[in-house]
């Protein structure tokens, strides 16, 4: 790899001034990994559960048993794994259209949702089977400028209607931070004090085994995620998570089936020793990618640009904002990470018009399992202000070589 002189200096700044951060990382990767495999030990998980079901997938041992070793990791009383999803969003709204009935309110407390869950959210009679299109209506909460939630709106918010409270952990294509685990415990106790019968879910896309703790062990009812995020460890071909109270993981298992057949069924078509040996890796290559977001905004502070979270903040999920002050900086910076991808590094990325999103974006995923975003890659809608979002990397190195790439990239174009 060829990288100037003045790339490498920086390089060797940083590294030196984050070993403090990466000290913190390294213990949440062992009490984490140490969570995981007590799962593991406490279920007896054997080689006969890797063992793929056909058809129905009746009496699936392994996947029954995947089940309850991700409910015990995750500190739930249930689980639903299964490679069927086909993405967080999948996830999130199986999870919903499970929980919710025609009549009952929506409430998301943490501002606007996720680009993808627009369309899942929906309006009034659009006839796409949307929330609201089944006459679920919805509504938000803004957060304050600090990016903190507005106690007051969210109190005047709750109607007699209210059943899921809605919070989105990671911060998505907005420059707010993104929620720790005990914020969101705060939020939980908060919403609980005015209904306690109010049902609190969190989108956990980006999230899980960053901090010691997921949101289920701190009061949340039911969360969701993606195996081709975090904890699918790189290698889980496809599929998603929802995990929570039991009876609400049921209901969300009946609309991802049908009523009265639940999780009970579904080959595993093949993926069930991925799925577990990618939850058995997950805690260590989350944290090579955490490392990996660290050192990133230490190298782009350096370079006079902002990071959100700065190098030296606790981290709560994968994701590196880095607003740019141009549209050629936030482009070129998102082609200098695909340059240094191990898949696809001679492609190079243009802005387009992605099913699911409002504006144009661009993305950076030289990955193994296409848009496996554990694994480095990049994205950015192209509007103002000009924010890149980095995530993943399954490495520490490779992360590293990721970020000199895109600085050399953006040296060699002028743009520094």
């Amino acid at each position: 790899m060829h990288f100037g002189e003045n790339v490498m200096a920086r390089m060797e700044k940083a590294e030196q001034r984050v070993e403090s951060a990466f000290r913190h990382i390294e213990k949440t990767i062992d009490l984490n990994q140490w969570k995981v495999i007590r799962a593991f030990q406490t279920h007896k998980v054997s080689d006969y559960h890797f063992t793929s079901s056909t058809g129905y997938g009746y009496n699936d041992r392994g996947r029954e048993v995947l089940d309850l070793v991700y409910a015990d990791a995750m500190g739930a009383e249930a689980a639903l794994v299964r490679p069927h999803f086909v993405s967080g969003t999948h996830t999130i709204g199986t999870a919903l259209f499970g929980v919710l009935r025609p009549g009952d309110h929506l409430l998301y407390i943490t501002g606007k949702p996720y680009d993808t869950l627009h369309k899942v959210i929906g309006k009034p009679g659009d006839g796409t089977g949307s929330l609201q299109d089944f006459g679920i209506p919805y509504s938000e909460v803004a957060l304050l400028e600090d990016g903190s939630p507005d106690w007051p709106a969210i109190q005047a918010a709750i109607q007699p209607n209210t059943k899921v409270i809605g919070i989105q952990r990671s911060r998505g294509y907005s420059w707010r931070p993104s929620f720790t685990v005990d914020q969101i415990g705060e939020m939980v106790r908060f919403v609980k004090e005015i209904n306690p019968e109010l049902i609190v879910f969190v989108d956990n896309c980006y999230g899980e085994f960053t901090e010691e703790r997921e949101p289920t062990q701190v009061g949340v009812d039911l969360m969701a995620g993606s195996l081709i995020k975090n904890p699918g460890g790189g290698i889980a071909p496809s599929g998603g998570y929802i995990a929570g109270r039991r009876d609400l993981v049921e209901l969300a298992a009946y609309r991802l089936t049908a009523p009265g057949i639940g999780g009970e069924v579904g080959a595993m078509l093949g993926a069930t020793r991925a799925m577990f040996q990618g939850l058995f890796l997950a805690p260590h290559l989350v944290g090579q990618a955490v490392k990996g977001s660290v050192f990133a905004a230490a190298m782009f502070e350096d370079l006079g640009f902002v990071s959100h979270p700065r190098w030296d903040a606790q981290r709560t999920d994968l994701i590196q904002a880095i607003r740019f002050t141009s549209a050629e900086h936030l482009i070129t910076f998102v082609q200098g990470i695909q340059k240094a991808a191990a898949v696809d590094s001679h492609v190079t990325p243009e802005p387009w018009d992605m099913p699911g999103y409002e504006h144009p974006v661009i993305m950076a995923a030289g990955t193994f399992i296409q848009g496996g975003s554990l694994e480095l890659s990049a994205d950015a809608p192209i509007r103002e202000p000009y924010i890149a979002y980095m995530q993943g990397g399954l490495t520490y190195s490779h992360c590293k070589l990721g970020v000199l790439t895109a600085i050399q990239h953006m040296e060699d174009k002028g743009l520094l």
